[in-house]
Protein backbone atom coordinates (compact mmCIF):
# COMPACT_ATOMS: atom_id res chain seq x y z
CA UNK A 1 0.00 0.00 0.00
CA UNK A 2 1.20 3.70 -1.06
CA UNK A 3 0.13 6.41 0.97
CA UNK A 4 1.20 10.05 0.38
CA UNK A 5 0.69 12.59 3.44
CA UNK A 6 -0.11 16.39 2.36
CA UNK A 7 0.89 18.03 5.60
CA UNK A 8 3.22 15.31 6.57
CA UNK A 9 4.82 17.83 9.13
CA UNK A 10 1.62 18.18 11.91
CA UNK A 11 1.46 16.66 15.38
CA UNK A 12 -1.15 13.97 14.43
CA UNK A 13 0.28 13.66 10.53
CA UNK A 14 3.52 13.00 10.95
CA UNK A 15 2.49 10.13 14.01
CA UNK A 16 0.31 8.70 11.55
CA UNK A 17 2.92 8.35 8.91
CA UNK A 18 4.94 6.67 11.66
CA UNK A 19 2.60 4.34 12.28
CA UNK A 20 1.65 3.45 8.70
CA UNK A 21 5.56 3.02 7.90
CA UNK A 22 5.94 0.93 10.97
CA UNK A 23 3.15 -1.57 9.57
CA UNK A 24 4.69 -1.81 6.49
CA UNK A 25 3.66 0.94 4.23
CA UNK A 26 5.26 2.90 1.22
CA UNK A 27 5.01 6.44 3.25
CA UNK A 28 5.88 9.58 1.68
CA UNK A 29 4.52 13.18 2.04
CA UNK A 30 5.44 17.15 1.68
CA UNK A 31 5.24 20.34 3.70
CA UNK A 32 5.94 24.05 3.29
CA UNK A 33 7.39 23.63 6.63
CA UNK A 34 8.52 21.10 9.32
CA UNK A 35 9.88 21.53 12.94
CA UNK A 36 11.14 19.05 15.70
CA UNK A 37 10.09 16.84 17.37
CA UNK A 38 8.46 15.92 13.90
CA UNK A 39 11.96 17.23 11.65
CA UNK A 40 13.54 14.48 13.59
CA UNK A 41 11.50 11.41 13.84
CA UNK A 42 10.37 11.57 9.96
CA UNK A 43 14.25 11.88 9.36
CA UNK A 44 15.17 8.88 11.85
CA UNK A 45 12.93 7.02 9.76
CA UNK A 46 13.64 8.25 6.38
CA UNK A 47 10.65 10.05 5.86
CA UNK A 48 11.13 13.51 5.61
CA UNK A 49 11.00 15.44 2.73
CA UNK A 50 13.79 16.03 0.53
CA UNK A 51 12.81 19.47 0.15
CA UNK A 52 10.12 21.98 2.01
CA UNK A 53 6.91 22.58 -0.85
CA UNK A 54 4.32 21.16 -2.55
CA UNK A 55 4.88 19.19 -5.86
CA UNK A 56 2.18 17.79 -7.58
CA UNK A 57 4.25 16.08 -10.38
CA UNK A 58 4.72 13.55 -8.02
CA UNK A 59 1.14 12.80 -7.48
CA UNK A 60 0.60 9.80 -9.42
CA UNK A 61 -1.75 7.20 -10.15
CA UNK A 62 0.65 4.77 -8.40
CA UNK A 63 -0.62 6.19 -4.83
CA UNK A 64 -3.34 3.99 -3.46
CA UNK A 65 -4.14 6.39 -0.80
CA UNK A 66 -3.61 10.39 0.13
CA UNK A 67 -4.08 11.89 3.56
CA UNK A 68 -4.86 15.33 4.09
CA UNK A 69 -3.86 17.54 7.11
CA UNK A 70 -4.97 20.53 8.68
CA UNK A 71 -2.09 22.36 7.53
CA UNK A 72 -2.69 22.52 3.88
CA UNK A 73 -5.42 24.13 2.18
CA UNK A 74 -8.04 23.68 -0.01
CA UNK A 75 -5.92 25.10 -3.23
CA UNK A 76 -3.22 23.04 -2.09
CA UNK A 77 -1.10 22.47 -5.47
CA UNK A 78 -1.03 18.59 -4.52
CA UNK A 79 -4.53 18.08 -3.34
CA UNK A 80 -6.23 19.56 -6.90
CA UNK A 81 -3.62 17.39 -8.61
CA UNK A 82 -5.30 14.31 -6.81
CA UNK A 83 -8.58 15.27 -7.26
CA UNK A 84 -7.81 15.60 -11.21
CA UNK A 85 -6.05 11.77 -10.96
CA UNK A 86 -9.01 10.55 -9.34
CA UNK A 87 -7.14 9.49 -6.15
CA UNK A 88 -8.68 8.42 -2.74
CA UNK A 89 -8.27 11.37 -0.58
CA UNK A 90 -9.09 10.78 2.98
CA UNK A 91 -8.84 13.56 6.42
CA UNK A 92 -6.85 12.55 9.24
CA UNK A 93 -9.96 11.00 11.10
CA UNK A 94 -12.05 9.64 8.23
CA UNK A 95 -8.44 7.23 7.57
CA UNK A 96 -8.23 6.13 11.25
CA UNK A 97 -12.09 5.11 11.14
CA UNK A 98 -11.38 3.17 7.46
CA UNK A 99 -8.92 1.58 9.37
CA UNK A 100 -11.21 0.52 12.10
CA UNK A 101 -14.42 0.11 11.04
CA UNK A 102 -14.79 -3.15 11.86
CA UNK A 103 -13.12 -2.96 15.55
CA UNK A 104 -14.65 -1.74 18.94
CA UNK A 105 -14.33 1.44 19.11
CA UNK A 106 -13.90 4.13 22.15
CA UNK A 107 -13.90 7.42 21.79
CA UNK A 108 -12.64 10.16 24.14
CA UNK A 109 -14.24 13.71 23.56
CA UNK A 110 -14.73 16.47 25.97
CA UNK A 111 -13.11 19.61 26.23
CA UNK A 112 -11.40 19.22 28.92
CA UNK A 113 -10.06 16.14 30.14
CA UNK A 114 -9.54 14.02 27.12
CA UNK A 115 -5.77 13.32 26.76
CA UNK A 116 -5.89 12.23 30.26
CA UNK A 117 -9.09 10.11 29.82
CA UNK A 118 -7.71 8.64 26.84
CA UNK A 119 -3.87 7.81 28.26
CA UNK A 120 -5.59 6.08 31.21
CA UNK A 121 -7.84 3.78 29.35
CA UNK A 122 -4.61 2.36 26.99
CA UNK A 123 -2.50 2.21 30.24
CA UNK A 124 -4.97 0.20 31.52
CA UNK A 125 -5.60 -1.79 28.42
CA UNK A 126 -1.92 -2.70 28.21
CA UNK A 127 -1.80 -3.44 31.84
CA UNK A 128 -4.48 -6.11 31.03
CA UNK A 129 -2.47 -7.34 28.37
CA UNK A 130 -5.29 -6.44 25.55
CA UNK A 131 -3.67 -5.43 22.44
CA UNK A 132 -5.59 -2.34 20.67
CA UNK A 133 -4.97 0.25 18.21
CA UNK A 134 -4.67 3.86 19.66
CA UNK A 135 -4.61 7.71 18.77
CA UNK A 136 -3.93 10.49 21.63
CA UNK A 137 -2.66 13.79 21.48
CA UNK A 138 0.25 13.47 23.71
CA UNK A 139 3.27 11.69 23.81
CA UNK A 140 2.94 8.48 26.55
CA UNK A 141 5.85 6.99 28.39
CA UNK A 142 5.82 3.42 26.98
CA UNK A 143 4.37 4.22 24.05
CA UNK A 144 6.54 5.04 20.86
CA UNK A 145 4.09 7.11 18.52
CA UNK A 146 1.04 9.14 19.29
CA UNK A 147 -0.78 6.73 16.43
CA UNK A 148 -0.89 2.69 16.20
CA UNK A 149 -2.50 0.59 13.83
CA UNK A 150 -2.30 -3.07 13.50
CA UNK A 151 -4.35 -5.88 11.98
CA UNK A 152 -4.12 -7.72 14.73
CA UNK A 153 -6.23 -5.94 17.32
CA UNK A 154 -9.79 -5.47 17.91
CA UNK A 155 -10.22 -2.58 19.95
CA UNK A 156 -9.21 0.88 19.26
CA UNK A 157 -9.13 3.85 21.30
CA UNK A 158 -8.92 7.12 20.25
CA UNK A 159 -8.93 10.97 21.74
CA UNK A 160 -12.17 12.68 20.38
CA UNK A 161 -11.12 16.44 18.72
CA UNK A 162 -14.20 18.27 18.30
CA UNK A 163 -12.13 20.58 15.92
CA UNK A 164 -12.16 21.22 12.21
CA UNK A 165 -11.75 17.80 10.19
CA UNK A 166 -9.91 19.10 6.51
CA UNK A 167 -9.09 22.16 4.80
CA UNK A 168 -12.51 20.42 2.65
CA UNK A 169 -14.26 18.72 5.45
CA UNK A 170 -15.47 21.25 7.99
CA UNK A 171 -16.85 18.76 10.22
CA UNK A 172 -15.48 18.17 13.67
CA UNK A 173 -13.18 15.40 14.01
CA UNK A 174 -14.58 13.05 16.58
CA UNK A 175 -18.25 13.25 14.54
CA UNK A 176 -15.97 11.00 11.88
CA UNK A 177 -15.11 7.38 13.94
CA UNK A 178 -18.90 6.29 15.39
CA UNK A 179 -18.14 5.06 18.55
CA UNK A 180 -19.00 2.19 20.20
CA UNK A 181 -18.25 3.40 23.22
CA UNK A 182 -18.19 6.97 23.76
CA UNK A 183 -17.04 9.67 26.36
CA UNK A 184 -17.80 13.33 27.28
CA UNK A 185 -15.70 14.58 29.66
CA UNK A 186 -17.01 17.76 29.96
CA UNK A 187 -18.30 20.76 27.79
CA UNK A 188 -17.23 24.54 27.90
CA UNK A 189 -16.82 26.02 25.22
CA UNK A 190 -13.78 26.37 23.15
CA UNK A 191 -12.72 27.07 19.46
CA UNK A 192 -14.98 30.36 19.14
CA UNK A 193 -12.92 30.98 15.65
CA UNK A 194 -14.74 27.77 14.59
CA UNK A 195 -17.92 27.53 16.81
CA UNK A 196 -19.40 31.61 17.18
CA UNK A 197 -21.70 30.80 20.35
CA UNK A 198 -22.44 28.48 23.17
CA UNK A 199 -24.94 26.93 21.41
CA UNK A 200 -23.28 25.90 18.10
CA UNK A 201 -20.23 24.37 20.60
CA UNK A 202 -22.56 22.33 22.59
CA UNK A 203 -24.91 21.12 19.81
CA UNK A 204 -21.19 19.29 18.55
CA UNK A 205 -21.41 17.48 21.71
CA UNK A 206 -24.82 16.40 20.92
CA UNK A 207 -24.35 15.44 17.39
CA UNK A 208 -21.37 12.93 19.03
CA UNK A 209 -23.66 11.15 21.06
CA UNK A 210 -25.86 10.62 18.43
CA UNK A 211 -22.96 9.15 16.04
CA UNK A 212 -22.29 6.17 18.48
CA UNK A 213 -23.34 3.10 17.37
CA UNK A 214 -27.01 1.79 17.97
CA UNK A 215 -26.66 -0.45 21.02
CA UNK A 216 -23.82 1.45 22.06
CA UNK A 217 -22.57 3.08 25.19
CA UNK A 218 -22.37 6.95 26.22
CA UNK A 219 -19.99 7.51 29.27
CA UNK A 220 -20.49 11.03 30.83
CA UNK A 221 -19.65 13.45 33.45
CA UNK A 222 -23.24 13.85 35.65
CA UNK A 223 -21.24 16.67 37.50
CA UNK A 224 -21.47 18.72 34.65
CA UNK A 225 -24.91 20.42 34.13
CA UNK A 226 -24.42 20.52 29.90
CA UNK A 227 -23.27 16.97 29.51
CA UNK A 228 -25.75 15.04 31.91
CA UNK A 229 -28.02 17.35 29.15
CA UNK A 230 -26.53 16.18 26.29
CA UNK A 231 -26.85 12.89 27.68
CA UNK A 232 -30.93 13.09 28.47
CA UNK A 233 -31.53 14.09 25.32
CA UNK A 234 -29.48 11.44 22.98
CA UNK A 235 -31.30 8.54 21.31
CA UNK A 236 -32.64 6.22 23.68
CA UNK A 237 -30.73 3.04 21.78
CA UNK A 238 -27.66 3.77 24.09
CA UNK A 239 -27.02 2.84 27.35
CA UNK A 240 -26.23 5.79 29.38
CA UNK A 241 -23.94 6.00 32.32
CA UNK A 242 -23.30 8.84 34.53
CA UNK A 243 -20.23 9.20 36.70
CA UNK A 244 -18.77 11.43 39.38
CA UNK A 245 -15.27 12.24 40.74
CA UNK A 246 -14.23 8.54 41.80
CA UNK A 247 -14.01 8.60 46.12
CA UNK A 248 -10.80 9.43 47.04
CA UNK A 249 -8.64 11.13 49.79
CA UNK A 250 -4.89 12.97 50.51
CA UNK A 251 -3.17 11.50 52.91
CA UNK A 252 0.88 13.19 53.56
CA UNK A 253 0.57 14.44 49.99
CA UNK A 254 -0.76 11.59 47.97
CA UNK A 255 -4.14 11.39 46.63
CA UNK A 256 -5.23 7.66 47.09
CA UNK A 257 -8.60 5.84 45.82
CA UNK A 258 -10.89 4.88 48.42
CA UNK A 259 -12.30 1.00 46.81
CA UNK A 260 -14.17 -1.66 48.34
CA UNK A 261 -10.87 -3.43 48.21
CA UNK A 262 -8.89 -0.77 50.33
CA UNK A 263 -7.00 2.00 49.25
CA UNK A 264 -4.78 2.47 46.14
CA UNK A 265 -2.14 5.01 46.55
CA UNK A 266 -2.08 7.37 43.07
CA UNK A 267 0.83 9.03 41.20
CA UNK A 268 -1.67 11.72 40.04
CA UNK A 269 -3.90 14.42 41.61
CA UNK A 270 -6.75 16.39 40.96
CA UNK A 271 -9.91 16.38 41.48
CA UNK A 272 -10.28 16.99 37.96
CA UNK A 273 -8.14 13.19 37.40
CA UNK A 274 -10.54 11.39 39.41
CA UNK A 275 -13.03 12.77 37.64
CA UNK A 276 -10.84 11.18 34.28
CA UNK A 277 -10.22 7.98 36.45
CA UNK A 278 -13.66 7.68 36.64
CA UNK A 279 -14.87 7.65 33.16
CA UNK A 280 -11.70 5.69 32.24
CA UNK A 281 -12.62 2.78 34.21
CA UNK A 282 -16.13 2.68 32.95
CA UNK A 283 -14.56 2.28 29.29
CA UNK A 284 -12.10 -0.41 30.42
CA UNK A 285 -15.16 -2.33 31.43
CA UNK A 286 -16.95 -2.09 28.23
CA UNK A 287 -13.54 -3.64 26.71
CA UNK A 288 -13.49 -6.43 29.59
CA UNK A 289 -11.57 -5.06 32.07
CA UNK A 290 -12.26 -5.82 35.19
CA UNK A 291 -12.44 -3.08 37.81
CA UNK A 292 -9.87 -4.70 40.24
CA UNK A 293 -7.21 -5.00 37.76
CA UNK A 294 -8.25 -1.34 36.33
CA UNK A 295 -7.52 -0.52 40.11
CA UNK A 296 -3.79 -2.36 39.74
CA UNK A 297 -2.91 -0.48 36.51
CA UNK A 298 -4.28 2.69 37.22
CA UNK A 299 -1.58 2.74 40.88
CA UNK A 300 1.05 3.04 38.25
CA UNK A 301 -0.19 5.49 36.15
CA UNK A 302 2.59 8.40 35.76
CA UNK A 303 -0.14 11.08 33.71
CA UNK A 304 0.38 12.24 30.01
CA UNK A 305 3.10 14.38 29.11
CA UNK A 306 2.48 17.99 29.79
CA UNK A 307 -0.39 17.11 31.83
CA UNK A 308 0.22 18.59 35.48
CA UNK A 309 3.47 17.44 35.11
CA UNK A 310 6.37 17.75 37.59
CA UNK A 311 9.13 19.81 35.70
CA UNK A 312 11.43 20.30 38.63
CA UNK A 313 11.60 19.99 42.26
CA UNK A 314 13.75 20.68 45.56
CA UNK A 315 13.15 20.98 48.99
CA UNK A 316 9.82 22.63 49.75
CA UNK A 317 9.62 23.91 46.27
CA UNK A 318 7.76 22.12 43.21
CA UNK A 319 7.23 23.54 39.46
CA UNK A 320 4.68 21.89 37.62
CA UNK A 321 3.68 22.43 33.67
CA UNK A 322 0.45 22.01 32.50
CA UNK A 323 -1.28 22.61 28.93
CA UNK A 324 -4.36 24.12 30.16
CA UNK A 325 -5.49 27.29 28.49
CA UNK A 326 -9.36 27.24 28.42
CA UNK A 327 -11.13 28.83 31.66
CA UNK A 328 -12.80 25.67 32.58
CA UNK A 329 -8.93 24.25 32.32
CA UNK A 330 -7.14 27.07 34.45
CA UNK A 331 -9.68 26.83 37.29
CA UNK A 332 -9.17 22.56 37.66
CA UNK A 333 -5.28 22.74 37.47
CA UNK A 334 -4.86 25.39 39.54
CA UNK A 335 -7.56 24.04 42.28
CA UNK A 336 -5.59 20.49 42.24
CA UNK A 337 -2.48 21.95 42.84
CA UNK A 338 -3.41 24.16 45.67
CA UNK A 339 -5.64 21.73 47.33
CA UNK A 340 -2.65 19.12 46.98
CA UNK A 341 -0.11 21.32 48.48
CA UNK A 342 -2.01 24.11 50.69
CA UNK A 343 0.11 24.16 52.66
CA UNK A 344 2.34 26.27 50.22
CA UNK A 345 2.45 29.32 48.38
CA UNK A 346 0.91 29.10 44.72
CA UNK A 347 2.83 31.25 41.88
CA UNK A 348 0.14 30.05 39.01
CA UNK A 349 1.23 32.00 35.28
CA UNK A 350 -0.49 30.94 32.31
CA UNK A 351 -0.07 31.88 29.00
CA UNK A 352 -2.96 33.50 26.50
CA UNK A 353 -2.09 31.50 23.09
CA UNK A 354 -5.33 30.12 21.34
CA UNK A 355 -7.90 31.96 18.96
CA UNK A 356 -10.07 31.74 21.63
CA UNK A 357 -8.18 33.26 24.22
CA UNK A 358 -6.60 36.37 22.52
CA UNK A 359 -10.14 36.90 21.49
CA UNK A 360 -11.62 39.96 23.04
CA UNK A 361 -14.63 39.10 22.98
CA UNK A 362 -14.03 35.71 24.68
CA UNK A 363 -11.84 36.82 27.73
CA UNK A 364 -14.29 37.07 29.88
CA UNK A 365 -14.75 33.63 30.22
CA UNK A 366 -11.75 33.73 32.52
CA UNK A 367 -12.75 35.78 35.08
CA UNK A 368 -11.97 34.22 38.31
CA UNK A 369 -9.77 31.55 36.57
CA UNK A 370 -6.96 31.82 38.68
CA UNK A 371 -8.66 32.38 42.37
CA UNK A 372 -7.02 29.43 43.59
CA UNK A 373 -3.29 31.31 42.90
CA UNK A 374 -1.87 33.55 45.77
CA UNK A 375 0.23 35.26 42.83
CA UNK A 376 -1.27 34.85 39.40
CA UNK A 377 0.56 35.80 36.21
CA UNK A 378 -0.74 36.28 32.59
CA UNK A 379 1.17 36.44 29.75
CA UNK A 380 0.68 37.29 26.06
CA UNK A 381 2.50 38.30 22.70
CA UNK A 382 0.78 40.89 21.03
CA UNK A 383 2.31 39.72 17.58
CA UNK A 384 0.60 36.39 18.13
CA UNK A 385 -2.39 38.83 18.23
CA UNK A 386 -1.44 40.11 15.13
CA UNK A 387 -0.49 37.22 13.15
CA UNK A 388 -3.83 35.49 14.36
CA UNK A 389 -5.59 38.68 12.91
CA UNK A 390 -7.61 39.50 16.17
CA UNK A 391 -8.79 42.62 17.35
CA UNK A 392 -5.90 44.53 19.53
CA UNK A 393 -6.01 43.67 23.07
CA UNK A 394 -4.49 45.49 26.41
CA UNK A 395 -2.85 44.74 29.39
CA UNK A 396 -5.57 45.97 31.16
CA UNK A 397 -8.30 44.71 29.10
CA UNK A 398 -6.85 40.94 30.25
CA UNK A 399 -6.44 42.27 34.01
CA UNK A 400 -10.02 43.19 34.24
CA UNK A 401 -11.31 40.01 32.26
CA UNK A 402 -9.33 37.96 34.82
CA UNK A 403 -9.53 40.01 37.99
CA UNK A 404 -8.17 39.36 41.76
CA UNK A 405 -5.68 41.37 41.01
CA UNK A 406 -3.69 39.53 38.16
CA UNK A 407 -0.42 41.00 36.78
CA UNK A 408 -0.20 40.64 33.08
CA UNK A 409 2.88 40.71 31.02
CA UNK A 410 3.54 40.94 27.53
CA UNK A 411 7.46 40.58 27.65
CA UNK A 412 8.20 37.24 27.93
CA UNK A 413 11.92 38.18 29.38
CA UNK A 414 10.39 40.65 31.90
CA UNK A 415 8.10 37.43 33.05
CA UNK A 416 10.79 35.41 33.66
CA UNK A 417 12.81 37.71 35.51
CA UNK A 418 9.38 38.17 38.21
CA UNK A 419 9.13 34.26 38.40
CA UNK A 420 12.80 34.41 39.57
CA UNK A 421 12.41 36.88 41.99
CA UNK A 422 9.55 35.27 43.51
CA UNK A 423 10.26 33.31 46.86
CA UNK A 424 10.69 29.94 45.96
CA UNK A 425 10.63 28.23 49.70
CA UNK A 426 7.82 27.01 50.39
CA UNK A 427 5.97 27.36 47.34
CA UNK A 428 4.46 25.54 44.04
CA UNK A 429 5.07 27.35 40.90
CA UNK A 430 2.41 26.39 37.91
CA UNK A 431 3.45 26.72 34.57
CA UNK A 432 0.40 26.78 32.09
CA UNK A 433 0.37 26.87 28.36
CA UNK A 434 -0.44 25.66 25.06
CA UNK A 435 2.58 27.45 23.51
CA UNK A 436 6.37 28.17 24.84
CA UNK A 437 5.70 31.95 26.39
CA UNK A 438 7.64 33.34 23.96
CA UNK A 439 10.03 30.67 23.13
CA UNK A 440 11.25 30.05 26.69
CA UNK A 441 12.55 26.97 27.52
CA UNK A 442 10.43 25.49 30.28
CA UNK A 443 11.97 23.19 31.41
CA UNK A 444 15.49 25.19 32.17
CA UNK A 445 12.96 27.40 34.10
CA UNK A 446 11.94 25.20 36.46
CA UNK A 447 15.38 24.11 36.99
CA UNK A 448 16.61 27.35 37.65
CA UNK A 449 13.57 28.24 40.27
CA UNK A 450 14.09 25.27 42.15
CA UNK A 451 18.51 25.82 42.10
CA UNK A 452 17.48 28.86 43.40
CA UNK A 453 15.52 27.36 46.27
CA UNK A 454 18.29 24.59 47.08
Amino acid sequence: MRVHFIAIGGSAMHNLALALHEKGYIVSGSDDEIFDPAKSRLAAKGLLPEKAGWFPEGITEEIDQIILGMHARADNPELLRAKALGLKIYSYPEYLYEQTKNKMRIVVGGSHGKTTTTAMIMHALRYAGLAFDYMVGAQLDGFETMVSLSEATRIAVFEGDEYLTSPIDPRPKFHLYRPHVGVITGIAWDHVNVFPTWEVYVEQFAIFANLIEDGGTLIFCRSDATCAAVAANAKSSLQKTGYKAHPYVNEDGVCQLVTPSGSVPLKIFGEHNLHNLNAAMLACEQAGVARSVFYAAIGEFEGAACRLQLMASAGSTSVFYDFAHSPSKLRATTEAVKKQLPQRKLYACMELHTFSSLSKSFLSQYSGAMRYADVAYVYFNPETVKHKQLSEISAADVAEAFGGGVKVFTDSNALVSALKQLNSEQATFLLMSSGNFGGVNVRELAKDICGKAG
